[in-house]
């Protein structure tokens, strides 16, 4: 369990809590929300002793084990599976005695420090450390490299794989996401729901926290608001509480206003000067109730070019890649043939590595073309928004004189009412950007793009930085923007809210995707099982191959062959069964969770609302089982198919 009570911090002027209070027990899987700056990295630290509260106690059971993510990975010469190795202290250790002990021929040791490796599953750790690795994007060949050969980025993943890779019973994550693609999100997401231990989350992706926390804690005014359910939920309930307060404050400065004109009238006037008292007493002992602020801080919008031409942009049969300092080619997408609309919305989908940053470079001209044409409209004007805009920015200048640099002969208030909407209010705009925060240089970054009036937009991860406010008022700006969008986000919520269609990259093509984002979820999952039955299947040809004679050999290909043609409707039928389970597994858990209210049973107006309820269930129940029963018919026959093609 932890528990904080009436906490109150202070960090240098600014007061962070004040007599909070918060319970969680084993395992809750928490989300932490709130403003930026509001304390939510300082509750990590109150609860891994590395600050003490100004008054108050932070209270923890005894005896847990936390897991907490580094802020930075430092380049090392380490190799990145040993790298994550080394985050199980206890096994490392243990395997450093063991290393000992043979070194001196004590047998009784060994075999003492083989049964507490066993017992640690030491013996699994390196295939674990790998399986962490691979789900959060890094190719097999990647295990044995350093540290030092990946970017920053790659570096935070593989603290990531380090993190997860710790025994814990508790585990602290602070914007995990934030150097992750949608591909390895999806991955980290379901490692989380199996997560057995209790889980604390900062994070800005509303889809994110839906998918994986069962509470909210929410920073505001100083205090500690806990919510039980998803983000959703939280909104949902937040919204309904400060509507009810919007209302209670409304209807208690009316009383107040009533009082005071009492008191006024009647305090001086023998009669009924009691009474006057008395009110005056109850005016004094009526608590304040405050009218809630629940209005985002961020409005803007992204204003379109005046002018625009028909198509935009087109590339044809282009390849599209790198040449290094030698003038060698690395091709990453081939015979890209596409024409830019006005109006198109799209995302770009796509595993890891496929070239979706590299579209987007060759889109804008930053990167040259391997081979084909670039066409580009008359009027094109690109607004370009990349992580490494925030590198480019000038550290010893402001916000005003980056924008005022744009645009030279714009009105001072112009700029400044501008900026206002991204947040930089007052001084702010005034302030070195050398002393901004990571979001605050992502704000500027956006601002920039905006205010350069762009009739085609192209995001690279836009989101990371953004707390979720930034991120709905972006979402919010991009939804009414009139230009062409083309989006690389792993934020689920802007992809839904601001685009059309799906463009996927994968395999060395551009093409459209005909589905959604959970269709995509179910495509990369099969092509990831794909994968593996075809990499088992190679290793079963090689091996048949290299153990019977010529003629053997061919035939055996041309039966495994047949086999796998075989294979491919099964494979098929099971898959579709698996989604359309997953489907009614979500509904009836809604179903459910609304059968949980109590109020339901107890209310005569809703007896209609339950027996159709119930029904539901019952419904969805029979239909999971059906489904059950074809997908289970389907798994053993293609087990049984496969352990043919096996050799078993």
């Amino acid at each position: 369990m932890i528990a904080l009570r009436q906490v109150a911090l202070q960090r240098g002027t600014q007061r962070l809590l004040e007599g909070a209070d918060l319970t969680l027990h084993a395992g809750h899987k928490a989300g932490i929300v709130g403003a930026n700056g509001a304390g939510k990295s300082s509750l990590f630290k109150l609860l891994l002793g590395e600050l003490a509260p100004d008054r108050g106690a932070v209270e923890m059971s005894g005896g847990q084990r936390i897991a907490h993510m580094a802020q930075e990975v430092a380049a090392l010469d380490r190799a990145i599976v040993d790298y994550v190795l080394d985050g199980d202290g206890e096994l490392r250790a243990t395997e450093a005695a063991l290393a000992e002990a043979q070194g001196q021929d004590d047998h009784h040791r060994e075999a003492e420090l083989h049964g507490h490796i066993e017992a640690l599953d030491g013996y699994s750790a390196q295939a674990r450390a790998a399986q962490l690795l691979i789900g959060l994007g890094f190719a097999q060949t990647d295990l044995t490299r350093p540290l030092a050969d990946f970017s920053g980025g790659w570096r935070m993943r593989a603290g990531l794989a380090r993190t997860l890779f710790m025994p814990s019973d508790l585990l602290l994550l602070d914007e995990p996401t934030n150097h992750l693609d949608l591909d390895a999100l999806l991955w980290l997401e379901q490692w989380l729901v199996r997560y057995p231990g209790t889980l604390l989350l900062i994070s800005h992706d509303r889809d994110f926290l839906d998918a994986v926390c069962d509470h909210i804690v929410h920073f505001e005014r100083q205090s500690l608001v806990l919510y039980r359910g998803n983000y959703s939920t939280f909104e949902r309930t937040r919204a309904e509480r400060l509507a009810l307060q919007q209302a209670e404050a409304a209807k208690q400065q009316a009383r107040r206003e009533e009082i005071e004109r009492f008191v006024a009238r009647f305090r001086y006037k023998a009669t009924k000067a009691r009474q006057a008292q008395s009110r005056l007493k109850m005016l004094e002992r009526m608590g304040d109730i405050a009218v809630a602020h629940a209005d985002s801080p961020f409005h803007f919008t992204i204003p379109s070019s005046d002018k625009t031409s028909h198509p935009l942009l087109v590339l044809d049969q282009a390849r599209l890649g790198y040449r290094d300092a030698d003038g060698n080619e690395t091709t990453q997408l081939d015979a890209v043939k596409l024409t830019l609309l006005p109006g198109q919305r799209i995302g770009l989908l796509g595993p890891n590595g496929a070239g979706k940053s590299t579209l987007i470079k060759s889109l804008t001209g930053e990167l040259p073309l391997l081979s084909g044409r670039r066409v580009p409209g008359e009027h094109l004007a690109i607004g370009y928004f990349a992580q490494h805009q925030l590198e480019g920015l000038d550290l010893a200048s402001t916000p005003f004189q980056h924008v005022q640099r744009l645009s030279p002969s714009a009105a001072d208030l112009e700029i400044r009412n501008f900026l206002g909407g991204f947040g930089f209010h007052g001084d702010d705009v005034f302030a070195e950007v050398g002393r901004f925060s990571g979001g605050e240089k992502a704000r500027l970054a956006l601002a920039l793009v905006a205010w350069q009036r762009p009739n085609l937009l192209l995001l690279d991860e836009p989101t990371n930085h953004l707390d979720l406010e930034m991120r709905e008022a972006l979402t919010e700006a991009l939804a009414s923007f009139e230009g062409t969008v083309i989006l690389v986000s792993h934020d689920r919520h802007l992809l839904r809210a601001t685009v059309d269609e799906f463009w996927r990259v994968a395999d060395h093509r551009v093409e459209p995707f005909d589905g959604d984002l959970e269709d995509y979820r179910a495509w990369l999952k099969t092509r990831l099982e794909g994968e593996r039955r075809e990499a088992r299947a190679e290793k079963s040809e090689r091996k048949a191959e290299s153990e019977g004679p010529k003629e053997d050999r061919k035939a055996a290909r041309r039966a495994a062959a047949e086999l796998r043609e075989k294979l491919r409707p099964l494979k098929r039928q099971r898959d579709r069964a698996e989604q359309a389970m997953e489907r009614v597994q979500d509904e009836l858990a809604a179903v459910e969770e609304a059968l949980a209210d109590a109020a339901l049973y107890t209310d005569a107006v809703r007896k209609e609302e339950l027996t159709a309820t119930l029904a539901r269930q019952g419904e969805l129940k029979s239909r999971l089982e059906n489904l059950e029963a074809d997908w289970l018919a389907a798994a053993e026959e293609l087990e049984a198919m496969e352990a043919e093609l096996n050799g078993s």
